[in-house]
């Protein structure tokens, strides 16, 4: 009995040759007999009308058009815009690549740490002004008080390194349950204002959504302990730019580390690029930049590829993922 034919459209992403002999051989000896069809950019409605699987993250706006569309793998951990009601055909089922980003985004997170509190970008600027001048005290991060917010797989790999260089850290999530050997209290998100004042360092790693937006308004920014230093890679919504502004002006802050802006890319005009004590970097912890990236992703997207040709349930399924 001949098997379905299906098509898997692979963007986005740039797969080696590689990459591609391992997806399919996935999906080798299943259900189905599939065609793989390779366009890393350039997407059209045309190109999705006989596409059953896309692995990588499509144009959000061609999703929900998509008339045969049974499954979107996504190149990354954020579903946002394609989890809400209406953004995919029904039925279509939709799988992070939630797991594959802690590494990079971690390390990124760890640089920015340390550029923070050993002023590194207030001596670029010495330097760049071809100035020998010290800019004053500094923090050690052995004994600092880091408050995590998000604890999912990047903010969990964040805390473990910033553990084992002996910060007493504090992780907080939506929801407490067992404590990770890694983190030296864990709480959750409704006792946040009551941990600012005690952190030295605060990294975000939220999600989007509205239980998130501007979560680090005027006032939480207030409470932060003065001398403290903000670090998020998570979503630019979940702190007011506004307020942060605020907060550098009257210096209550010692300095903030941004890999993400509520508005991307940042104006050029923007007061945050003049902050000397801000160090901006453009939505670059993640992505494909390390190698290590793409291939997680394409182990993620493989494994979940031989589950569906032989109809197993598939893994990093968006809205069954571990609790941040």
């Amino acid at each position: 009995m001949s098997k379905t034919a299906k098509k898997i459209l692979v963007t986005v992403m740039p797969v080696t040759e590689e990459h591609k002999t391992w997806l399919e051989e996935q999906a080798e000896g299943g259900n189905f007999d599939c065609r793989f069809v390779y366009k890393e950019s350039g997407l059209s409605a045309a190109d999705l009308e006989d596409v059953n699987v896309v692995i990588g993250n499509l144009p959000p706006e061609l999703a929900k058009d998509a008339p045969k569309l049974e499954w979107l793998q996504l190149n990354s951990a954020g579903a946002d815009p394609y989890a809400r009601p209406g953004a995919l055909p029904p039925g279509c089922r939709l799988t992070s690549a939630s797991g594959a980003y802690g590494l990079t985004v971690s390390e990124h997170m760890l640089a920015l740490t340390f550029a923070l509190v050993r002023r590194l970008g207030q001596y670029a600027l010495n330097q760049a002004r071809r100035e020998w001048s010290a800019r004053g005290k500094i923090i050690s991060v052995e004994g600092a008080t880091i408050l995590v917010l998000g604890l999912g797989d990047i903010g969990g790999s964040y805390a473990r390194k910033a553990h084992a260089l002996g910060a007493h850290v504090i992780g907080v999530r939506r929801r407490v349950g067992e404590k990770p050997d890694y983190l030296d209290e864990l709480h959750a998100i409704d006792e946040l204002d009551s941990l600012l004042p005690r952190a030295d360092i605060v990294a975000m790693v939220l999600p989007g959504g509205a239980a998130t937006e501007h979560l680090m308004d005027e006032r939480r920014l207030g409470l932060m302990k003065k001398g403290a230093f903000l670090i998020n890679v998570g979503r630019g919504s979940a702190v007011d730019p506004k307020a942060l502004k605020k907060a550098l002006r009257a210096r209550h802050l010692g300095g903030a580390a941004l890999d993400v802006t509520e508005l991307e890319p940042l104006p050029a005009d923007d007061e945050l690029w003049g902050f000397d004590n801000v160090i901006i970097t453009p939505h670059v912890a993640g992505f494909f930049y390390l190698p290590e990236t793409l291939n997680r992703i394409v182990r993620i997207a493989g494994d979940n590829l031989r589950a569906w040709t032989r109809g197993e349930p598939l893994s990093h399924a968006v809205g069954a993922e571990k609790d941040s």
